[in-house]
């Protein structure tokens, strides 16, 4: 079983099945891990990943770099690109990862992931050298900093409070919500 297999299978799993999306987010990231010099092997405490996109694709990030937004690892980023960067805080290097050419014109997927498979990284994969600019307030770890909306009264974390009118807002209070409330007091109701 190749590298790639082994990962693909872990991805699958995890995913609950195999797809294009699947196996190309595999084939990515085991590129920009070995450029970066990171093991998939082991849990990389360091590595912070920002996904372009919210498909199948990131559940592969996310099941072989073991990054989640829980962690505060994974980010997304709303591009609705098939792409990554990958950041080893370690070392401050990061690459931008995506893939050439179109793999989803076949129907059968074991076809897909065998030429996903035998064609070499260089070949597929397209990675950039890229630099960032991290803020603290969203590296891992406990929060930096958190704050109550004077409007809402929520808990805002991590520097995303909004001083409005020499006000402390949460984002939704102070630029409109992506949601309605239908009823103030408890869901169940």
């Amino acid at each position: 079983m190749t590298e790639f297999e082994k990962y693909l299978k872990k991805a699958g799993d995890s995913h609950g099945h195999i797809c294009a999306g699947i196996a190309l987010g595999t084939k990515m990231t085991l590129a920009a891990m070995k450029i970066l010099g990171l093991n998939p092997n082991v849990r990389n405490k360091n590595l912070i990943v920002y996904a372009e996109i919210d498909r199948c694709m990131t559940d592969a990030v996310q099941s072989i770099t073991g990054c989640s937004l829980g962690h505060r690892s994974l980010k997304h980023v709303d591009y609705g690109k098939f792409a990554a960067t990958y950041v080893n805080l370690d070392t401050g290097r990061a690459v931008r990862a995506t893939i050439r050419g179109n793999f989803n014109s076949s129907d059968d997927i074991d076809e897909v992931c065998k030429i996903i498979n035998e064609t070499p990284d260089e070949n597929m994969v397209i990675l950039q050298k890229v630099e960032l600019d991290i803020p603290q307030t969203d590296l891992p770890g406990f929060p930096v900093n958190d704050a109550q909306c004077a409007v809402c009264g929520e808990r805002i974390m991590d520097g995303r409070a909004v001083l409005q009118d020499d006000k402390t807002l949460c984002r939704g209070c102070a630029y409109g919500t992506y949601y309605t409330i239908q009823r103030s007091k408890h869901a169940e109701e």
